[in-house]
């Protein structure tokens, strides 16, 4: 390893094998490389680690000019002929200047010895252009000692770094340059690796890079799961983990997994080589400096977001009137490249998709965590939080839309693609009563999530929660009231679920909401069939069935009444429950209500089944299955299997189905409590 010029021995590069490797082949072939990524994900100590590995095998030197302190543009090339040890009578007449001193940051390792040179007391160096001869002179030299040129942390000079790049590789092709920097130079020749923060895990039960790199700045053993829980709260950013790690001088792993798992920034700090890597704060406010007002405003706001977010939501959040909508996208783009931001979805999307998709980013950690300390010190959190609910209801009432549309798997797609954001909208302690009623209004529009995918107990978590920071009698709180006992009825808890319809009807009742009586009538009929009460089932589903509605877009509506009618009535009358399986079908919203069409199909499984038509029960049920995969609902799938698998039985041994009443109904089915989190991105595919 060789000594350079800050005397200090390079860190062990853990986790970056592959991108060692990949800059390491890049510069066999390119004279130009350039390490881009976040603030602290080690581009430098990366890019430094090669370069000394490559002196190791074929010798030469490396030139490194640090260009974050201390060096305007015009220092650039001085620092840099400095550094290089360019013989004085190299140089025109023109750059010789009496009263020089060297500079911290330009720096000669290998070969050479370290020269550090500074601009003449009295102010900062003016730009001035170095003629063609002295940039040929000093890629000559370079190319004749072997040296490599490192341009360390280009951020504050990079238009000057990418203008002496260009000269220097035209006066001479051969010469070898890498760059570090947040963005790259946009120069042609240019071969750019990104640095991401390190993988956690790779895979099931294995350990990744970044649970590695917490190991050996820990140096003592330590729980599995707790190194991961940790490298996964800090996102696998390496400066982050080394600041984490110091902690433990003063904590344990316990306590440092619970505290950097919980809200708010992390404060950590250490000793460091620059005062910008002493802790994540510093880090991220380098590259703040560096950006314009529009585009620090724009970071700020973006912090109250908690997840991935697309253009749309960010305008919502971010646009007001110092900072004009139309800027928004491009300041996004300028912060991704600036790599504050993440893009983690490209525009355009799956070939199957019939829209195209919008691209989607992501703020990490450490810069939202530096961003909500801004936001906060200007004053803009709360109104910032407030638009971000705000957003979040219009996106809910998007997605119920869509859910009564021509295809619920949109629906289904847009809550999935912002599950982060809904779930912090509902679960963000709101600031005043009318914050509450937005937060309540998402729940309420996410109706179809919680009683139609699956998602019931999620959904009543949430309800319960938001009805008590909302008293007022008004039409919104008496959905909310309906929609909490339907999800009762749905999980069993039909005490409940009796005294929250109650309330409903008289609030229904007081808004003369002929809409909410019906459903009210539904959900009665959903706890009849539950308690197996099939005289009373029918009585209250006809009744919500004959009802028209005027709100089409939410709730279950007279379709779906009509398919529990169905089911209700299967086992004693099948000319009725056919009867009633066909209005249902006929009075859908649309051929895309895989809902609806899985509840018709099950409801003639169920029938065909009761009335000795096991192999046409046994069609039936796998359209409805089928169906139902579409949108989900594991207590509906699981049902479905069990009557599939019950219906196989009798068709493979010639076994009479069950008498009336004895058969299982999905909602009855046994087992373990589906423990998937709230909106789980693996329920669709499963």
């Amino acid at each position: 390893m060789s000594a350079w010029a800050d005397h200090r021995p390079l860190p062990e590069v853990v986790g970056r094998a592959v991108e060692h490797e990949r800059v390491s082949g890049l510069l066999d072939g390119s004279p130009l490389v350039t390490l881009t990524g976040g603030a602290g994900a080690g581009k430098s100590v990366l890019a430094r680690a090669v370069l000394d590995e490559r002196i190791a095998r074929h010798g030469g030197t490396v030139i490194r000019v640090g260009c974050w302190d201390g060096l305007s543009d015009g220092g650039l090339t001085d620092a840099l002929l400095e550094a290089a040890g360019l013989p004085a009578a190299a140089l025109p007449q023109a750059l010789k200047e009496p009263g020089g001193t060297r500079v911290a940051g330009a720096q000669t390792a290998g070969r050479g010895a370290p020269f550090p040179y500074e601009p003449p007391r009295g102010g900062p160096r003016q730009a001035r252009p170095a003629d063609g001869a002295t940039l040929a002179a000093l890629a000559a030299h370079c190319v004749q000692q072997g040296a490599t040129l490192l341009l360390d942390d280009c951020d504050p000079v990079l238009d000057a770094c990418a203008q002496l790049v260009r000269r220097l590789l035209r006066a001479e092709p051969t010469l070898q340059i890498v760059v570090t920097s947040r963005r790259s130079l946009g120069l042609p020749l240019e071969r750019v690796v990104d640095i991401a923060p390190l993988p956690v895990t790779l895979g099931e039960g294995i350990a990744g890079p970044a649970v590695e790199l917490l190991a050996a700045r820990a140096e003592s053993e330590a729980a599995p799961e707790l190194l991961v829980a940790v490298c996964e709260a800090l996102e696998g950013s390496p400066l982050a983990i080394e600041l984490a790690a110091r902690q433990l001088d003063r904590m344990s792993l316990p306590q440092l997994a619970a505290q950097v798992s919980a809200d708010g920034p992390l404060f950590y700090s250490g000793p460091a080589p620059t005062a910008r890597h002493t802790s994540l704060y510093a880090a991220h406010a380098a590259g703040y400096a560096l950006c314009s007002p529009t585009d620090r405003r724009v970071w700020a706001r973006l912090s109250v977001l908690p997840g991935d977010f697309d253009p749309w939501l960010a305008g919502c959040v971010c646009a007001s009137s110092d900072v004009p909508a139309p800027e928004i996208d491009a300041a996004l783009e300028r912060l991704r490249l600036a790599s504050v931001l993440e893009r983690v979805r490209e525009s355009g999307g799956p070939q199957d998709t019939r829209a195209a998709l919008s691209p989607r980013y992501r703020l990490p950690r450490g810069a939202r965590d530096f961003g909500r300390t801004q936001l906060r010190e200007a004053g803009e959190e709360s109104a910032a939080l407030r638009r971000f609910r705000q957003a979040c209801a219009a996106l809910a009432a998007e997605a119920q839309i869509a859910w009564q549309g021509p295809d619920q798997q949109i629906a289904v797609r847009l809550v999935e693609d912002e599950q982060h954001n809904l779930d912090a909208a509902l679960t963000r302690p709101p600031q005043d009563a009318d914050d509450a009623l937005s937060a309540l209004e998402i729940a309420v529009s996410l109706w179809f999530q919680w009683g139609a995918c699956g998602y019931r107990r999620e959904g009543r978590a949430h309800l319960d929660r938001l009805l008590l920071l909302s008293r007022g009698d008004t039409p919104l709180r008496a959905r909310a009231l309906w929609l909490a006992g339907w999800l009762a009825a749905q999980e069993h808890a039909l005490a409940t679920a009796e005294a929250l319809l109650d309330q409903a009807w008289t609030a229904a009742v007081m808004h003369a909401d002929d809409d909410g009586l019906a459903r009210i009538a539904h959900a009665h009929g959903v706890l009849a069939l539950y308690r197996e009460d099939s005289g009373a089932a029918v009585a209250c589903l006809e009744e919500a069935a004959g009802h028209r509605s005027k709100d089409p877009w939410f709730g279950p509506g007279p379709a779906h009444s009509c398919a529990l009618l169905a089911i209700a009535l299967s086992a004693v009358d099948a000319e009725e429950a056919a009867n009633a399986a066909h209005r249902a079908w006929e009075s859908r919203h649309s051929d895309g209500d895989f809902w609806l069409y899985s509840t018709v199909l099950y409801a003639r499984a169920l029938t065909e089944r009761a009335h000795g038509r096991p192999e046409a029960a046994l069609r039936a049920c796998r359209k409805a299955l089928a169906a139902k995969k579409l949108v989900g609902d594991p207590l509906f799938i699981a049902g479905a299997r069990n009557l599939l698998a019950a219906v196989r039985r009798e068709v493979r041994e010639g076994a009479a189905a069950p008498e009336s009443g004895a058969g299982t109904r999905w909602w009855q089915r046994g087992g373990g409590v589906r423990t998937a989190p709230f909106f789980s991105r693996l329920r669709t595919g499963s």
